[in-house]
């Protein structure tokens, strides 16, 4: 009787043939972000503003046998980071993740601040994704945008006020993103991490004050780590995510969840 059902096959979680560019790949979420996608068997651009750090990751990469290269990148510079994007695409994976935060008290907030932080964060992020998808309907690939966004885009946090407008606005964007784009086979979508320890949040997390902060709101009582983040990359960048777009995946133990 078995013998007459008809199993559904997993979609598959490689990427094997695929190109992905990963900015602010130099450290942190970016680096192993990078490092799964090349692990899932795409051929990923690492790209920062430091050249020296993403060729270190990217060395790393080969080393393991896979296959990774590495260019600096500003991509506050519009022109420049669409013309770099343009000569070394198509890129059927971005991996949007280069962002910055300057935490602040709202009324100690400055003009400053709101620029440096939505420079990057929302301005360079869109264009960045807008050369990627140009590349990708110019060659008639479909592909896969995740925009690294935070749970500060959910929900609100003290001295986060810039850096959640911010992320809010991605979400927003993302979810425009992916209905413009699906017509051209291009899903978009976020990662929400909260507090990962990286090199960025440790000196942050050392404090036990605001560690404890962290912590209480996380379900497990943990700090997440790098790791915890790279397979929701893997997904997004899949074909195991392939009717996911315009979605929110939350990475965050549970911070948004009450």
């Amino acid at each position: 009787m078995s013998a007459n059902i008809a199993l559904p096959k997993t979609p598959s979680f490689r990427l094997d043939g695929r190109r992905a560019l990963v900015t602010g790949a130099g450290r942190g979420l970016g680096l192993a972000m990078a490092a799964a996608l090349a692990e899932a068997g795409a051929e990923v651009a690492l790209a920062a503003r430091s050249v020296a750090e993403v060729e270190a990751v990217a060395e790393a990469i080969r080393d393991r046998g896979e296959r990774a290269s590495a260019f600096a990148l500003d991509v506050t510079d519009t022109d420049r980071a669409r013309a770099e994007i343009a000569a070394r695409g198509p890129f059927q994976v971005l991996v949007n993740n280069a962002g910055t935060n300057r935490p602040a008290h709202f009324l100690d907030m400055t003009e400053e601040d709101y620029h440096t932080v939505s420079d990057l964060n929302v301005r360079a992020a869109l264009f960045v994704a807008k050369a990627v998808a140009e590349g990708l309907i110019e060659a008639g690939l479909p592909g896969s945008i995740v925009n690294v966004s935070s749970q500060m885009g959910h929900v609100g946090g003290p001295k986060r006020t810039v850096y959640c407008a911010t992320k809010h606005a991605l979400e927003g964007a993302t979810k425009a993103m992916a209905w413009e784009l699906a017509e051209h086979g291009i899903r978009v979508n976020t990662i929400c991490p909260t507090f990962i320890e990286t090199p960025l949040s440790r000196p942050m997390l050392e404090n036990a004050e605001f560690r404890g902060f962290v912590t209480r709101r996380i379900a497990s009582g943990t700090v997440g780590q790098p790791e915890d983040v790279m397979g929701a990359a893997v997904y997004l960048a899949s074909d195991a995510s392939s009717l996911v777009t315009g979605s929110a995946l939350m990475v965050d133990g549970g911070w948004t969840a009450v």
